[in-house]
């Protein structure tokens, strides 16, 4: 891609694509008894982006968990120093849109970085419980697989019974590689495996989601002729000679990817801090290398989508655009905004959680909780107590195992026991979380639940800081990764 950008505040260096998912609110009816399946409307953006300064020591990464949310893409930075400090803290990028997502109410659910190619997964609290199944993957193809510079990463997951994956590629750069880039992605596609006896590969979900910067170019037009179709917004005359278009109508998998039009200026290549296409001596002609793309499982492109199938979903796009006021990279971000509406398989939790009683910092509290005649638990299954407006599964005060802190199981309800040593000694209103380490999610969400503040400790720590779970080392979280 040859992009460069400025990280941590010191000099420039090679920058490469990130992407973000939100699932926001529900929508539709959403009742049961075949009422019409909760829309999600959601949002995706591919770009590239400078990264964030640090603010603070980033939160530790974790074994296996999860979270998530619109998707975005971002250029992040891949500097051999950026990617080792990585390795130890939470990346810029993930953190700061953690922060920045919290309060409007989404919680990360997954996350992979395959060197500077970042996926990002956010929903909002209401679709936690049905959201099964998260796993991740990663395949290099950079210097013949061994470098992760360029490749692809994917998260996929079970949303209310329904199989998505989401796969951002960072595909070969320049002009004359169009077939070594379908190559690579085809790679990518075999070389991707989940731990899913029915969705073993990316192209046996029900809905694939492909994007990133995957560099197709625009063949035969000369750099004049394309800079005046762009300044003359006759987009359409260039829409022909897109390579992936071209690749389109000849390769029989393709055709089953449907994209938005492109009716936004290609999104490469930009001088750095200004909207002027590249006026360096190369002069490399102005191309869409940033894309959306979706698949809908046995849908042909050509049959309606607005509403979903039997048991089955339906996407629509909402807008497809890129940004022109984002400078600091020499590509533009791109965005996606759809609608996915689906007939719910799951309309229930698989573990329904309560508090029992009044909740005290200064006693021990206890747990009552139900489970689906379908979930089996494990002896790493664990309830957390979560603040109301938690950033991602390892963002909990306090957690207890579920086998381990078993007091009483009569009727289909098991109760487990709190200790008081770990309840917020400042009280406050918080959540109770199921996290399924088979799942790798959380399956169930209690209501809010208030916890009344110790006496002694309000008035010892008032006006003290508390220190967040991100500050804590890694023996003092459950064995969770994302």
């Amino acid at each position: 891609m040859g992009a460069r950008d400025v990280a941590h505040g010191r000099g420039a260096g090679p920058a490469l694509p990130a992407a973000l998912i939100l699932l926001p609110r529900l929508g539709g009816d959403g009742g049961g008894g075949g009422a019409a399946a909760p829309a999600a409307p959601g949002h995706l953006e591919r770009g590239h982006r400078a990264a964030p300064r640090r603010g603070g020591r980033p939160a530790w990464p974790r074994r296996p968990g999860a979270a998530r949310g619109p998707l975005r893409h971002r250029e992040v930075n891949s500097r051999i120093l950026s990617f080792l400090s990585d390795l130890a803290f939470e990346d810029p990028w993930t953190a700061s849109l953690t922060a920045a997502l919290a309060p409007l109410g989404y919680v990360r659910v997954s996350s992979i970085r395959m060197q500077g190619i970042l996926l990002l997964l956010f929903a909002k609290q209401a679709h936690l419980p049905f959201i099964w199944g998260v796993r991740s993957q990663f395949t290099r193809t950079g210097l013949h697989g061994y470098w992760g510079n360029k490749g692809g990463v994917s998260i996929r997951l079970s949303l209310y019974g329904h199989s998505v994956c989401f796969l951002n590629c960072h595909l070969p750069a320049h002009q004359e590689n169009a077939k070594q880039r379908l190559d690579d992605f085809e790679h990518i596609l075999e070389m991707q495996h989940f731990e899913e006896k029915k969705f073993p590969s990316a192209l046996d979900h029900e809905l694939l989601f492909w994007f990133g910067d995957l560099n197709f170019r625009i063949e035969d037009y000369g750099l004049h002729f394309i800079r005046e179709s762009i300044s003359s917004s006759r987009f359409n005359l260039l829409w022909e000679k897109d390579q992936l278009n071209m690749a389109k109508k000849k390769m029989f998998f393709l055709q089953e990817f449907s994209e938005g039009p492109l009716k936004f200026k290609p999104t490469y290549k930009f001088d750095l801090h200004s909207d002027e296409y590249d006026t360096s001596e190369k002069k490399r002609k102005p191309a869409w290398t940033d894309r959306i793309l979706w698949r809908v499982k046995c849908l042909p492109c050509s049959e309606p989508k607005e509403e979903p199938r039997e048991g089955g979903v339906s996407l629509s796009l909402g807008s497809y655009t890129s940004h022109m006021d984002y400078n600091i990279s020499d590509h533009k971000p791109v965005t996606g905004t759809f609608e996915l509406k689906v007939q719910p398989l799951q309309m229930e939790p698989l573990v329904v959680l309560c508090p029992v009683g009044t909740w005290s910092a200064e006693q021990d509290a206890t747990v009552s909780y139900v489970t689906a005649p379908e979930f089996t638990s494990s002896a790493w299954d664990w309830i957390g107590l979560y603040r109301v407006s938690f950033r991602h599964v390892n963002d909990y005060v306090t957690y207890v195992w579920v086998q381990d802190n078993e007091i009483s199981s009569e009727d289909g309800a098991k109760q487990v026991y709190l200790g008081a040593e770990g309840l917020p000694k400042l009280g406050g209103e918080f959540l109770l979380g199921y996290y399924s380490n088979a799942l790798r999610s959380l399956v169930g969400l209690s209501q809010p639940v208030q916890v009344q503040p110790s006496s002694k400790s309000a008035e010892q720590q008032a006006g003290w800081p508390v220190a967040s779970s991100a500050e804590r080392l890694p023996c003092e979280r459950p064995p969770c990764d994302f």
